[in-house]
């Protein structure tokens, strides 16, 4: 296996690299139904609310200098907000989404003929998968998640498709079913700093864990509490880090290693099981 180089360096190395994020606005945002042990049906939603928080992070993103895309909502759709489940572009490729659950289904070729509006060549997918659910792409390679929603010959085909090696997590904690609530990327490695996780480990199999010790064996390592209120549901664009405010620790931890933590409080989509990193898709160079 090939270890990268993941030693910190000094502060002042990190340096943002300008984003193109792709968003989809919450006009139908609810939870009309429970398909992971975030959701309840009893529990609702402050529509108001919501619209607003998701605003703050489109500003948010806006304010940094990074680029955002917004993909029509489709009525009958409450979570297609969550547009990292959409599929993951890479360069002018993309592979589409195929989900696990009948109430999402729709959503996978909608973003595909988005994806297809913009010029993308999409590989429909044969099998299921859940976007940047469970697919974190970085410079070198794509960390892929699967136990819950995204199958090991979704990892090939998404391999073949982006022409870059995928490195199979297992996850096994319901509570995390998609790696981008276990696992955050820091840094990509697509620039002068080396590749950079933050992670909860307990969410993974012993032999994932071990994995991830060998690729990054200085990564951060993050509580059970702040993984609770999906802290790991982050964006980084290689210095600033925009990260659920309930995850206060893990805010700390950033500061420590030389990120700038920008805390946005989307408490609304915690209700639904999503947060920062659902709300974001990134088109990756």
């Amino acid at each position: 296996m090939t270890v990268l180089d993941t030693r910190v360096r000094p502060t002042s190395s990190r340096l943002p690299r300008t984003r193109h994020y792709v968003m989809c606005p919450p006009d139908h945002f609810a939870v009309e139904y429970a398909i992971n042990p975030w959701m309840d049906t009893a529990v609702a939603v402050d529509h108001s609310r919501a619209l607003l928080q998701w605003d703050v992070l489109r500003n948010t993103y806006l304010s940094l200098g990074h680029h955002v895309d917004l993909v029509p909502p489709m009525p009958g759709q409450p979570d297609m907000v969550f547009s990292a489940n959409g599929g993951l572009i890479v360069g002018d490729r993309a592979y589409g989404a195929r989900f696990t659950f009948a109430e999402r289904a729709a959503e996978g070729p909608a973003f595909a003929a988005w994806m297809r509006s913009q010029g993308l060549t999409v590989t429909e997918p044969g099998f299921t998968n859940e976007g940047e659910g469970d697919f974190l792409a970085l410079g070198s390679m794509i960390l892929a998640g699967t136990g819950f929603r995204t199958s090991l010959d979704a990892h090939i085909e998404a391999a073949a498709t982006l022409d870059r090696p995928v490195v199979s997590l297992e996850l096994v904690d319901p509570r995390f079913y998609h790696l981008d609530v276990a696992l955050a990327v820091l840094d990509d490695g697509n620039g002068d700093t080396p590749a950079d996780v933050a992670y909860y480990p307990g969410a993974f199999s012993r032999h994932s864990r071990r994995t991830l010790r060998d690729l990054f064996p200085d990564a951060t390592i993050v509580s059970e509490a702040d993984a609770l209120v999906l802290g790991l549901n982050a964006v980084s664009d290689g210095q600033n880090v925009i990260v659920p405010s309930q995850a206060r620790d893990f805010a700390e931890q950033l500061t420590d290693r030389g990120y700038t933590p920008v805390p946005v409080d989307l408490s609304e989509f915690l209700k639904s099981g999503g947060s920062v990193k659902c709300c974001t898709m990134e088109r990756h160079r």
